[in-house]
């Protein structure tokens, strides 16, 4: 028996290839096929099924590719509807590959068809559950993305008796495979591992320590920050099938000169700029949006940016054809090109970001800078700078338009990557003054700023 994890750190997705006697089977693959196909001619494999957990909202799932590359059958729970050829397995049915046997098991509650499956070694015992976005590390899936189609409290009704039926019989030693880590917005507060066991996840996961249904209820639905848009054209896009993404990255991988670059600008297309913080602030084209390749890419597009807005890159050079694809993971296909040459070919107006280091900030805030902290609401929580107002980079920019964009202020995250993506928004709005902090929250923690936390003050040295 051989399992390895595929974790792709932009989107926190974990997919899984499980191989025995020649015969492997891959569960949730992203959408490009190449890590699967390459793992299975190394190992000297046959993929013979792909299973879907569900019809997943955070990315497009690389399902359909693989499985016309392979003739690898697709499998999904039941309760899922499909525009392309499935096998709709029945709850409790079995799945031989090579001398292991894989076991649905339905486990409505984040979708209607979730379902996860319990995998048995080579002498029939449970070995480990692959839960897709039921059963996360720390956590459960949301209960609220059906776009209106069910209510959240009858997703969570469900994914109670899901968990206490399915999953919390099983033994203690069983392992725990989930479909994302900590970042993800498929659940409010993954833990970081990527793997646990039953037993462990019966002692420490909050959902499964519910006293009552009603109970768990409120946990799972409480305190739910709003789905990125995306979410709910990527479901619609896994229901119902795509185009290769050869074909996509392909098509959008286009070097544009400066001047059809220009005009396809004022057409209305927004450019996204892929290159690090650092590079970004020392020049950039104006109204351009920073969400950096060394970050959660995908999953701050997917935030900010309509999957329906005609998008044009600025990329480091070499970078291209990365930016593409890892837009393309999450369904954003209308990239109408790159600018040839990067930014050294821009000769037109520049614009720039003003950063300092953190021990400049008591000068600034003596000068009636004021504070914007642009961090998510649970670090927020924990600790913040003393007076500093709370905007969330998710929320932007409807959230600054009520400021006084000709006012100074200090925009900070926990270590410059969102800072700077929102400073690029803010400026997209025509707020003149805004100043970036190298290296964040941690820094000012690090400079002695006046911090708040539980409602004490704490003056870090």
């Amino acid at each position: 028996m051989y399992i390895q994890q595929l974790y792709t750190n932009c989107l926190a997705e974990a997919a899984y290839y499980i191989e025995s006697d020649g015969e492997a089977a891959v569960i949730d693959p992203i959408r490009e096929t190449e890590p699967y196909l390459e793992l299975a001619t190394t190992r000297g494999a046959k993929i013979k099924y792909i299973f879907e957990t569900h019809f997943h909202a955070d990315f497009v799932s690389g399902h359909i590719d693989l499985s016309k590359k392979t003739g690898a059958t697709i499998i999904y729970g039941p309760m899922a509807e499909t525009k392309y050829k499935v096998h709709n397995a029945i709850d409790g049915e079995f799945f031989s590959v090579g001398k292991l046997q894989i076991k649905v098991l339905h486990t409505p509650g984040h979708t209607p068809e979730s379902s996860c499956y319990l995998l048995f070694d080579e002498h029939g015992k449970e070995h480990s559950i692959f839960t897709g976005d039921t059963l996360f590390v720390g956590d459960v899936g949301r209960p609220d993305l059906l776009d209106g189609k069910m209510k959240p409290e009858e997703l969570a009704s469900m994914l109670y008796d899901s968990l206490n039926q399915k999953i919390k019989p099983l033994a203690d030693d069983v392992i725990v495979y989930p479909a994302h880590g900590a970042g993800s917005a498929c659940g409010k507060n993954i833990g970081k591992e990527t793997f646990s066991t039953v037993g462990e996840q019966k002692k420490f996961n909050y959902a499964l320590k519910s006293p009552s249904r009603e109970h768990f209820v409120k946990e799972v639905t409480e305190g739910i920050l709003p789905p990125p848009h995306y979410f709910f054209e990527d479901a619609r896009i896994n229901k119902d099938g795509y185009s290769s993404v050869d074909e996509v990255v392909k098509k959008n991988n286009r070097a544009l000169p400066v001047d059809e670059f220009v005009k396809l600008m004022n057409d209305g297309a927004v450019v996204l700029d892929t290159r690090t913080a650092d590079d970004f602030e020392k020049g950039f084209i104006p109204s351009s949006i920073n969400i950096g390749l060394n970050g959660q890419y995908a999953v701050w597009v997917g935030t900010l940016i309509d999957i329906s807005q005609p998008i044009l890159l600025v990329t480091e050079p070499g970078k291209e054809h990365e930016s593409i694809l890892r837009l393309a993971r999450i369904g954003y296909e209308k990239v109408l090109g790159h600018l040839s040459g990067g930014i050294s070919s821009w000769q037109n107006k520049i614009d720039s970001v003003h950063s300092i280091q953190p021990a400049k900030m008591k000068e600034e805030l003596a000068h009636g800078t004021e504070v914007i902290d642009v961090r998510k609401p649970s670090e927020w929580a924990v600790s913040h700078v003393k007076g500093a107002m709370f905007l969330p980079l998710a929320q932007m920019p409807s959230n600054v338009l009520h400021l006084d964009k000709n006012k100074p202020y200090i925009v900070h995250c926990g270590g410059g990557y969102r800072s700077m993506t929102a400073i690029s928004l803010m400026k997209r709005e025509g707020f003149t003054n805004l100043t970036n902090i190298y290296g964040g929250f941690g820094a000012m923690q690090n400079a002695g700023l006046e911090i708040v936390a539980e409602e004490e003050v704490i003056v870090s040295r």
